[in-house]
């Protein structure tokens, strides 16, 4: 229903408040009805109350000015004296708007009119936010210059209403932009000729009058800003219609505005004319690239009637194939996408189907937050290089932590600092299990070995590595460079397995400054645990000791009795004489063997309890430097990519 239909528009405002109280009508536009009917005749006190935002002052002398009117408890801004109510439904910005507008509006436009972001899109956004915060150290700012741009104009869009539609009819020259924009307008609003190019600067056409913050975001002077012809149509309410330039325009700044304007608004009708419907320039330039924004782009061939017959269908279908091949899905059999639409501007021939397609493009609201989620579409799957690798799992997995180790631990030699700890528990159990003689000739076989040492060169670069008591071995304790190099460099290649450029290049980089110095620190970590714990010495090879001491003196007290029997100092029977002196010297090489053999299985346990000391050391020291900064930057990438997996809507 149109605003002139029933009782003044008293049936469509009341038409609006049943269909749900989305869609008000303002006494602004009562007012102005009245003095067009009374063809001025109401005096300037009205006008000038109109003008001053005092609209009670101007229905004052307005026949059936307030006839059907929303009060401002019914959710429509109502003022008396020129001081608004503080009642629901009176919002400060639509006076300011009342105003900056020329006038009053002719409909308190309210209907969709949402907060920002929502359904979906927020959290891609949130989720993009994050994304760039987390990658300025890691990728170059102009890679992400994009996605900067992308959330600035998301927060600056965000200011506005959704429930204003900002959409743009562009096209080449001669297509009939601004015959179409005009034909949509109901007025001529814009200048029509064969002159070439026609339309030098944008103009725009507001179905409502609180358009001005999106208008100024846009750059549209006020001079350059229209109403639509009245009578108004309802249906476009929040739609606001830009006339571009032409695209391939000759005149200079001309293509820069297009291509400025047409990544700030909300939709696009594309205008194409029988003649230049395939023009290189048009789908190459901008409906190729622009094919994700399907949704919010409308094609339009123009001028049908100067085809005759079939011939229209055919340029349909033949467009139709074109914009295929550009990747721009049709939204046909209900599916989303562009609309392929064909009409005349000039006999209005299908002018009213797209004005119902802008009509319902509208009153959804949606269309801004379609673009917004079209222009981070774009912006992650170019982005997607930098976070996504299709070369399988990613991360550090165990079995390359347990190489990493393996090479620290044979670089620091704790296989033979284990072995050196087993011979010496042997050697150590054999000198105090043993019997006295062979202790005596171990002492002497020490001593030289101690001072030839001493006279080796590098003697300085060895540790001693414990074992029982207080004898030790001499251990080299310089760990391989090249061995740990090695190691760094296979665990940083491990690590970056399946991992995009950038973050492979960071944890080569956290591996790479780790691996500095970690020879020296593994030496150093090495060495204390070497002397972190003294083995205890065995009971049992104490008492062997003593037993062996004990056969000695029986051995001694056999040779004295001996001698003292063959001089005659003692007598009494003389065969246990040779007995003592046997059963000495036998039971003590037998008691050392047994002893050695004894020794063999805690001797072993020795020594691999010494390497693995060793190698937690060495681990411990590794995982400090190394496998913290390079797990630290995997967690990284992995927030990283998690958030880009949000921000790319789940893909």
């Amino acid at each position: 229903m149109t605003a002139t239909e029933g009782n003044g528009g008293n049936e469509g405002g009341g038409g609006d408040r049943a269909a749900g109280g989305r869609h008000t009508w303002d006494d602004g536009l009562i007012a102005r009805r009245a003095h067009r009917w009374t063809g001025g005749r109401t005096g300037a006190r009205p006008a000038r109350a109109v003008d001053e935002g005092r609209p009670e002052e101007a229905a004052a002398g307005v026949p059936h000015a307030t006839a059907g009117v929303p009060h401002a408890t019914a959710g429509v801004p109502h003022a008396t004296a020129g001081v608004p109510h503080a009642t629901a439904g009176y919002f400060p910005e639509e006076e300011t708007a009342r105003r900056s507008f020329g006038g009053p509006p002719y409909a308190v436009y309210q209907a969709g009119v949402r907060s920002f972001a929502t359904g979906t899109l927020r959290p891609r956004l949130e989720a993009l936010r994050q994304l760039v915060g987390l990658s300025r150290s890691r990728l170059e700012g102009r890679t992400l210059a994009g996605a900067a741009r992308v959330l600035d104009e998301a927060d600056a869009r965000g200011r506005h209403p959704y429930g204003h539609t900002v959409v743009a009819i562009a096209g080449a020259t001669g297509s009939g932009k601004s015959t179409l924009f005009n034909a949509l307008a109901g007025a001529p609003l814009s200048e029509a000729g064969i002159r070439r190019p026609t339309t030098a600067t944008p103009l725009a056409c507001a179905w409502t009058d609180h358009a001005d913050g999106l208008l100024d975001r846009l750059g549209i002077p006020a001079v350059d800003r229209r109403n639509p012809g009245y009578p108004y149509d309802p249906a476009l309410r929040g739609l606001v219609l830009l006339d571009l330039p032409d695209h391939d325009s000759a005149a200079p700044g001309h293509r820069e505005r297009v291509d400025r304007l047409l990544g700030l608004v909300d939709a696009v009708v594309w205008v194409v004319d029988p003649e230049k419907y395939a023009d290189a320039v048009l789908h190459e330039r901008y409906l190729r690239p622009l094919a994700g924004y399907a949704e919010v782009t409308f094609v339009v061939l123009n001028q049908v009637d100067r085809l005759p017959g079939e011939a229209a269908d055919q340029v349909l279908d033949d467009l139709r194939r074109l914009l295929d091949e550009d990747g721009l899905a049709l939204g046909e059999h209900g599916e989303p996408g562009a609309a392929v639409l064909a009409l005349s501007a000039l006999t209005g021939e299908g002018v009213g189907e797209l004005r119902e397609t802008l009509g319902r493009l509208t009153a959804e609201c949606g269309a801004a937050e379609r673009r917004l989620s079209a222009d981070v579409d774009g912006t992650m799957t170019r982005l997607r290089p930098q976070y996504v690798a299709d070369n399988g799992p990613v991360g550090l997995t165990e079995r390359a932590r347990a190489e990493f180790e393996d090479r620290l631990a044979e670089a620091a030699g704790a296989a033979a600092a284990g072995q050196a700890a087993e011979r010496a528990w042997l050697r150590d159990a054999e000198w105090w299990c043993g019997t006295p003689w062979g202790r005596v000739r171990g002492r002497k076989a020490r001593a030289s070995g101690g001072s030839r040492a001493s006279r080796t060169p590098g003697a300085a670069e060895r540790m001693e590595i414990p074992g029982a008591r207080a004898g030790t071995v001499a251990v080299e304790a310089v760990t391989a460079r090249p061995a740990v190099e090695e190691a760094v460099r296979t665990l940083g290649d491990q690590a970056t397995a399946g991992l995009p450029g950038p973050w492979a290049q960071a944890v080569r980089e956290a591996a790479g400054w780790g691996g500095r110095g970690l020879a020296e620190a593994v030496d150093e970590a090495v060495a204390a645990a070497a002397v972190d714990r003294q083995p205890v010495r065995p009971v049992w090879w104490s008492m062997v000791a003593v037993a062996q001491v004990t056969l000695l003196v029986v051995q001694v007290v056999g040779v004295l009795w001996l001698l003292g029997a063959t001089a005659g100092v003692f007598g009494g029977p003389r065969w246990w004489m040779p007995a003592l002196l046997v059963g000495g010297a036998a039971v003590g090489p037998v008691l050392a063997w047994g002893s050695r053999v004894a020794a063999r299985g805690p001797a072993r346990r020795h020594g691999l309890s010494v390497e693995g000391r060793l190698r937690e050391a060495a681990a411990e020291c590794g995982a400090r430097r190394v496998l913290e900064p390079v797990e630290a930057e995997l967690a990284r990438y992995g927030e990283v990519r998690a958030q880009y997996v949000i921000a790319a809507g789940g893909a």
